[in-house]
């Protein structure tokens, strides 16, 4: 694996503005694929608009609601959890009537796919699609809300709870020769942080940084397990991008570090 850079894949304050805002795209980071955007609407700036151009785009409603149109046609409204699949070539309105935070996730894409609506309900019963892992010190919550249950070329996304104090990503693992992955930290209000580590030679991290709230932490490699403060939990949309379009587009099929490589990944019922 090629060494990561750590000043170029920590980013910010990515949910501090109003409309719709990219803060990483493959022009001005070291990923190749993901681009990574937010869209934060209320009352004083009640709707964006966007082309997705050769992007295919994921939008995940992490908080409140919205409706979207997607090239002038239905309404799609959209609640808490629920996320929206957008071929590449469309043109996207988002309103809202109260407050929205939308996750936006793109890559490039070749292939054309449908427009496809996924609703966090659905992803509830499925237990392929949310499920709780981790062990004593390691216990988590996933939901995986664009992943098998969507066609797509290249991004995968979803987000994981943490137990309390407890680690995430954990047993350490990779998957480089597949996936390009970053991490958007949400729901950790003041005082809660966590840490976040990433490295390809487990003896010399190349990142170890404290995340809040509206960080990101980009991973074009490594191993980037991370822990939470006691009595707060870590919580973070994972946003991937495949190499290869399609064939490269799994979830769950990752390297654990060998050190800890005992009890699987961690990641199993994701594959069942």
């Amino acid at each position: 694996m090629k060494p990561v850079n750590a000043g170029q894949v920590v980013v910010r304050a990515t949910a501090s503005h109003r409309g719709r805002k990219l803060s990483v795209t493959p022009a001005d980071s070291p990923m190749k694929r993901l681009h990574y955007g937010r869209i934060l609407l209320d009352g004083t700036t009640p709707e964006a608009r966007f082309e997705t151009s050769g992007r295919e785009v994921g939008l995940l409603c992490m908080a409140g609601e919205c409706a979207v149109k997607v090239n002038g046609g239905e309404v799609i409204a959209l609640g808490q959890y629920d996320a929206l699949y957008v071929p590449r070539g469309s043109a996207v309105e988002v309103r809202t009537s109260s407050a929205v935070d939308l996750v936006e996730c793109g890559a490039e894409v070749e292939g054309d796919y449908p427009l496809q609506v996924v609703r966090y309900k659905d992803v509830e019963q499925n237990p392929s699609l949310k499920f709780k892992a981790g062990g004593d010190a390691t216990t988590r919550e996933l939901s995986i809300l664009l992943g098998k249950n969507v066609q797509a070329g290249r991004i995968v996304a979803g987000f994981t709870r943490s137990a309390p104090g407890h680690w995430t990503s954990w047993p350490p693992h990779e998957h480089t020769d597949l996936l390009e992955e970053m991490y958007v930290y949400f729901d950790m209000p003041p005082p809660a942080f966590g840490v976040q580590l990433v490295y390809t030679a487990p003896e010399a991290p190349e990142v170890v940084t404290v995340v809040r709230d509206g960080d990101a932490v980009l991973m074009p490699a490594g191993y980037h397990p991370n822990v939470a403060a006691p009595g707060h939990s870590i919580n973070f949309v994972w946003l991937m991008a495949a190499h290869r379009e399609r064939e490269d587009r799994v979830f769950g099929v990752v390297n654990v570090q060998p050190e800890f490589a005992q009890r699987g990944s961690g990641l199993e019922a994701s594959l069942k």
